[in-house]
């Protein structure tokens, strides 16, 4: 346990988007530029979800993206990608994963139809299809009960949580206090960025944050991970204020367009077309994603 609970806290777990070349296909090129970028900032969990726009990409895709992150990321790189959200697909990747050393996997969020009991159903049938363990994603308000989700922790399935519940007040959440009083906060990860990342480890104990900007400026986001375990919240607060005017256009105009574009824009990798039913982001925006990307990467170098 305190094994896991150490992996979580290693790293910020980084969400990167997923390089294209103009035909759609994986660029390989320019993905392994973004990989190495982060890597170099000292960044050693990759998750593959949303921004990767991996709800789109079909079967036929998926072992070749399997594939290339095997081939490109330091071994000493915890690298997790996502399945589903559809019932079926996940159950169809999972034949895939056998293929493939992952140890855990996160499970895309679906939308209408579901049920409670549908959702809890659908992450043990793919549990002991595939044998790995599973970071649950709740992105919405009450999508999984505290109850069922202490239940597949209990039972080994779900290995850790990304909450991404959007709230005004970051302080005041029912849902995430009722699951913390249910699951260790250990194993629960902030997962929108740094804008809540020091309220919900200051105030409920979580055990790391997802990052997207983190593609931008992966040193200076870990060394907002090690100010918040050293207990230095003024430290963590001046260098969560870099990511903000990036993340306002995120929350603005889209959190994943504008992190695509922003890669690129930044210099990191050429991240090329979104995968429909995606688009880029429209070219008007991109002068003031350029500028909020240039502010990242302009701040005060990490203190050692």
């Amino acid at each position: 346990m305190d094994q896991l609970f150490n992996r979580i806290r290693n790293s910020v777990l980084a969400v990167p988007p997923l390089a294209r070349s103009q035909d759609f296909s994986l660029n390989e090129e320019e993905n392994r530029r973004l990989v190495n970028h982060l890597t170099s900032g000292g960044i050693r969990t990759l998750l593959y979800g949303g921004n990767a726009n991996l709800y789109h990409v079909g079967p036929s895709e998926f072992s070749r993206i399997l594939d290339f992150l095997s081939r490109s990321v330091p071994e000493d790189v915890w690298v997790i990608p996502s399945v589903g959200p559809a019932f079926g697909t996940m159950m169809d990747q999972a034949d895939v994963l056998e293929d493939f050393n992952f140890d855990t996997v996160m499970i895309l969020p679906s939308g209408f139809p579901l049920t409670q009991a549908g959702i809890e159903l659908g992450i043990r049938k793919f549990c002991e299809k595939s044998g790995l363990g599973v970071l649950l994603y709740l992105k919405q308000d009450g999508y999984l009960h505290p109850e069922r989700v202490a239940s597949l922790v209990d039972d080994g399935l779900v290995t850790a949580i990304k909450y991404a519940v959007v709230r005004e007040d970051p302080s005041r959440d029912e849902y995430l206090t009722a699951l913390i009083d249910r699951v260790d906060p250990r194993r629960i990860i902030s997962g929108i960025g740094e804008q809540p990342a020091i309220i919900h480890w200051r105030e409920f104990g979580l055990g790391s944050f997802t990052s997207g900007c983190v593609c931008i400026a992966p040193a200076l986001s870990m060394e907002m991970l090690a100010a918040l375990k050293a207990g230095d919240f003024e430290r963590a607060e001046t260098i969560r204020k870099h990511f903000k005017p990036l993340e306002d256009l995120r929350n603005a105009h889209g959190p994943i367009p504008v992190l695509h574009e922003a890669v690129r824009l930044a210099g990191v990798a050429d991240t090329g077309p979104m995968l429909p039913l995606m688009t880029n982001l429209a070219p008007q925006f991109w002068n003031p994603v350029q500028k909020a990307t240039r502010g990242v990467s302009a701040s005060p170098a990490p203190t050692k």
